[in-house]
């Protein structure tokens, strides 16, 4: 369907806008990392000269003026060391005569492949000058920027879509009430020309029997029609052996399929109870079969098995019809998808909203092939 497409075709957009902010922000944040880490190799340099001017220049000696200014005004962290003295400066009070604190400080500068200032001529030690804590925040700021945009994210994805999933809920539980109003009226008059041909079918059993049939057809409509008036409402399910609600479904639909179609149900041990709305878990079931026999052509099989797998009922229903395509398997769920010309694509959809608001089980697409078939699985909860 074009609006999945469409909105596909969004995410792709909004996701590719997103990096490239991203990568603008990487790159700008790692430029001026790289100004201030060149500035303060400057001002490095700049301080081992007035370390030099201590101990060359003579004229310095009685007034240290500009040089113990640089020195005093120096704001990185440095570490000297000599042969046997290892002293810091910037570290903190506790820290620039902890000689373990400091000799592991250098450890670390040679591991990130660094090298120390030379000194001034004649002065032995070696002068090791680091970042600022500045330049490391910098650094490290598009990770924080990223992971508080992400978690920003994430708690509005999640928020929006409960939103967008209650409002749903609402237009479909909407819907489900209208449909089933709107149908009253015609229901009503079918009823009474059900009626008006019993009359006029008297004595003809033959006749009889397809009013009959249409009768029940219509008892059903009007059973299903009452459900989903109180879709939305409090679930009102009961406790119902699964293996004779299939098997009702089955003859059912067996009656009005082309003789071409045949059934294959599993009869299992006979006894399997879950919670169920009968009328709408029957509607569920009849769609799929529905579904079924359309992908079918008039010609082919329809299984069914039910199985007990951890506190579940699992039932799977399959057919030998066209299949569908792998990437479609969450798709057909949607409101609006549909392979058929004329289709609605609601179907599945409300079939999905059926089991797993309603009944609390899960739906989905197990496994199928182009031009094998498809397997469909249901699970709910085992009573």
């Amino acid at each position: 369907m074009d609006i999945y497409r469409q909105r596909s075709n969004w995410r792709v957009i909004l996701t590719a806008m997103a990096l490239v902010l991203l990568l603008i922000t990487i790159f700008y944040s790692n430029y001026l990392a790289n100004k201030l880490e060149e500035n303060e190799r400057k001002n490095a340099y700049i301080f081992v000269e007035a370390l030099s001017e201590f101990t060359e220049n003579t004229e310095f000696q009685a007034d240290f003026g500009l040089p113990a200014a640089i020195v005093d005004s120096f704001a990185l962290p440095v570490i000297t060391e000599g042969e046997e003295v290892i002293s810091g400066y910037n570290w903190g009070e506790a820290y620039d005569t902890n000689s373990v604190f400091l000799r592991k400080k250098v450890s670390e500068f040679i591991d990130d492949g660094k090298k120390p200032l030379e000194g001034p001529a004649g002065y032995s030690e070696k002068i090791y000058v680091f970042n600022s804590p500045t330049l490391t925040y910098i650094r490290y700021f598009p990770i924080v920027q990223i992971g508080l945009i992400s978690l920003f994210v994430l708690f509005a994805y999640f928020l929006f879509n409960a939103s967008k999933r209650a409002e749903q809920n609402r237009v479909w539980a909407g819907m489900a009430k209208e449909t089933a109003h709107q149908l009253g009226t015609p229901i009503s008059a079918i009823i009474a020309w059900i009626e008006h041909l019993k009359l006029n079918a008297e004595g003809d059993n033959e006749q009889l029997e397809i009013i009959n049939e249409l009768n029940n057809d219509v008892e059903r409509l009007v059973l299903v029609a009452d459900r989903f008036s109180k879709i939305g409402s409090a679930p009102a399910l009961n406790k119902v052996n699964i293996y004779e609600e299939m098997n009702k479904c089955k003859e059912y639909m067996a009656r009005r399929s082309p003789r071409n179609i045949t059934f294959d149900w599993d009869e299992g041990p006979g006894e399997l109870y879950v919670n169920i709305n009968q009328h709408l878990f029957d509607w569920v079931i009849e769609n799929l079969l529905r579904n079924a026999l359309d992908a079918m052509d008039g010609k082919g099989k329809i299984s069914a098995s039910i199985q007990q797998d951890d506190g579940q009922v699992v039932i799977d229903i399959r057919d030998t019809g066209k299949g569908i395509p792998s990437g479609k398997f969450q798709q057909v769920f949607k409101p609006g998808y549909s392979t058929k010309q004329r289709g609605w694509g609601l179907g599945l959809s409300l079939a999905k909203r059926i089991i797993e608001n309603y009944h609390k089980g899960k739906i989905f697409v197990k496994s199928s092939k182009i031009n094998e078939g498809t397997t469909f699985t249901i699970k709910l909860p085992v009573v």
